[in-house]
């Protein structure tokens, strides 16, 4: 049994269940544990969460970490009850079935589990394949189309039945490290801000961003509703120190090694500089990647709101993305929020990091 203590705030946003779109678990948790601390608290039609601390401070500082998850959405049930779905952000086919699922309904949550053909009915040429989305059910024990309906309806959304658990130390795993931790990272961090004793220069905010895993959507518009002169998206990277990935392609990075800093045209480099010089001030280990195009986070949209934004990317070191059993070292998770501590507080006003 591990004896590290995962913070009750982060466990409580990884147990929430907020496919894109249906993102109303992890917004409660937001709102619990982040709205006491914040000067002022907001949220807007696209279900984003935006707390504030030092509303009249310069520059504006945007810490941006997405709430939503991968899901699946139901879209039909045939005459024996059972229920095909779509797939909400982007899903390895190969590891959607076997699955114990909970589908989220007005009724309350339904399990459930995703089935398809068994091996033992397939030729050898079917069994080489990875079965299409269509060729994935879920099945809730029902028996007829009518006993599903009545449990359940079209457009509600279900995830996968795995919960959070430490396995080593403070590695552990979960459905949606990706990014219940960046939201996290975002409240948790302007909740140490509003401790400190010394004044911060900076207006920060902090959004638990909605619809990232379907096209960056709460950042587009909640970038636009902040109008930051900064900002720092805070992600899930790739950690590349597992077998059969080939740094030679994909850089290294590795679990427990500190948070990633990324470089790249989608970075502005002063932002990145000064997040540099944080870590090292606060003696933070931390990892570079880099990336020559618009990155896969929200810092992509957040870099182009407006006028542009002057943007920076932390990411934490993840194993096993997009898949039901993600791996993260919650050593870094808590790293990531001393370091973004750190560049708060060195933020000073008027200056807006232009280049």
């Amino acid at each position: 049994m591990s004896s590290y203590r995962v913070p009750e705030f982060l466990a409580e946003l990884l147990h929430a269940r907020s496919p894109s779109g249906y993102e109303g678990e992890a917004q409660a948790v937001f709102d619990r544990h982040v709205k006491p601390a914040a000067d002022t608290y907001a949220n807007d039609a696209l279900g984003n969460r935006i707390a504030t601390l030092n509303p009249k401070g310069d520059p504006v500082l945007m810490l941006a970490g997405h709430m939503d998850e991968l899901g699946l959405i139901l879209t039909y049930v045939n005459k024996d009850g059972f229920i095909y779905f779509d797939t909400i952000g982007g899903h390895d086919l190969s590891v959607i079935s076997g699955r114990r699922v909970i589908i989220q309904t007005a009724g309350g949550p339904v399990k459930g589990v995703t089935g398809k053909r068994a091996i033992h009915l397939m030729d050898e040429e079917d069994r080489k394949k990875v079965p299409k989305k269509h060729e994935i059910w879920i099945d809730i024990g029902v028996r007829s189309k009518a006993e599903a309906l009545d449990r359940v309806s079209i457009g509600d959304v279900a995830t996968y039945d795995h919960e959070l658990e430490l396995f080593n130390g403070s590695i552990g795993t979960a459905r949606a490290f990706d990014n219940k931790v960046g939201a996290y990272i975002v409240g948790e961090t302007l909740i140490r801000l509003a401790k400190e004793k010394k004044p911060l220069a900076a207006k920060v905010v902090s959004v638990a961003t909605s619809q990232e895993e379907i096209g960056t959507r709460g950042a587009i518009t909640s970038t636009y509703l902040v109008d930051p002169h900064i900002a720092v998206a805070i992600d899930v990277g790739h950690a590349t120190d597992h077998p059969d990935c080939d740094n030679r392609k994909y850089g290294e990075t590795k679990l427990g090694g500190g948070p990633i800093l990324c470089r790249g045209a989608n970075i502005n480099p002063k932002i990145y500089d000064r997040l540099l010089k944080a870590a090292k001030k606060a003696k933070i280990p931390y990892q570079i990647e880099a990336d020559p195009r618009p990155t896969g986070t929200d810092a992509r949209a957040i870099q182009m709101g407006r006028g542009g934004v002057a943007t920076g990317l932390v990411s934490i070191p993840l194993r096993y993305m997009h898949t039901p059993s993600e791996v993260v070292d919650l050593e870094d998770v808590e790293r990531c929020v001393r370091l973004l501590v750190e560049f708060a507080k060195g933020l000073e006003k008027g200056d807006y990091a232009h280049w």
